[in-house]
């Protein structure tokens, strides 16, 4: 069932109690997703459209894209829904890679895949997207619409403020992020956004182009070369 406790939030005055048990149902939801992805290793963050099918070409490169990210021993992370985030989840379970979803709950379009090996629900965005860029190490960006193009901004907007490490962010598909590619020049242009600031950013068409960025801009920046482990702790109930 969808929850509109999101909404009525934004959109009307609260009392001061209603406003606080808002935040202690937000507190709840970090929690969950803190337990379900603290040892899912490093992950790459892959985005893209819900609405593409499997017959679609875009899906088939969101397959391959997930295939070629878990053989470099990331955790694959999507969203967990259908489309484009399906065929990344697919692409990893293929070659033997580890799958996470982050789902949101929506009243249509967003199911859980059946390509996860951990999946987290939230029902507000800005849980799911701070958890989503809390552990990846990197960002990969297939063709998608109006959630796409946010998710690939609060990236640049992170990595350029100095919020986050300088991690890579890779635009698979030339053509499609055309219009982008135009409006980053324009930032450029007016100085209101330097193609300098922007210098993890790579745009390609080339698999191969995108996974040896990732190799050297993420695992060997950031030494991954052996995966992470965490200790699990009995007194958090940790199994």
């Amino acid at each position: 069932m969808h929850n509109h406790s999101e909404s009525k939030f934004l959109t009307e005055r609260q009392s001061r109690i209603g406003e606080f048990l808002f935040t202690l149902k937000v507190v709840k939801e970090f929690i969950k997703g803190f337990r379900t992805l603290h040892f899912v290793g490093p992950c790459v963050a892959v985005f893209g459209s819900a609405r593409f099918k499997e017959d679609h070409h875009y899906y088939q490169l969101g397959r391959e894209v997930g295939a070629n990210v878990s053989r470099l021993g990331f955790t694959v992370m999507t969203g967990g829904g259908p489309g484009v985030m399906e065929a990344a989840n697919r692409g990893a379970k293929e070659v033997g890679g580890f799958s996470v979803g982050c789902n949101i709950i929506l009243p249509r379009e967003q199911q859980p895949n059946k390509y996860l090996d951990k999946m987290v629900e939230f029902h507000h965005f800005f849980v799911r997207k701070v958890l989503m860029f809390k552990y990846s190490y990197a960002f990969v960006v297939l063709p998608g619409g109006v959630g796409t193009i946010d998710e690939m901004f609060e990236a640049l907007t992170l990595i350029q403020t100095k919020k986050v490490g300088d991690f890579p962010v890779v635009l698979m598909g030339k053509h499609y992020w055309q219009p982008v590619i135009d409006q980053l020049k324009v930032f450029d242009e007016h100085k209101t956004a330097l193609r300098s600031e922007l210098d993890s950013l790579l745009i390609t068409d080339s698999l191969d182009e995108m996974t040896e960025y990732l190799r050297v801009k993420a695992i060997e920046r950031f030494k991954l070369t052996k995966a992470m482990k965490f200790n699990r702790s009995k007194w958090f109930l940790e199994d």
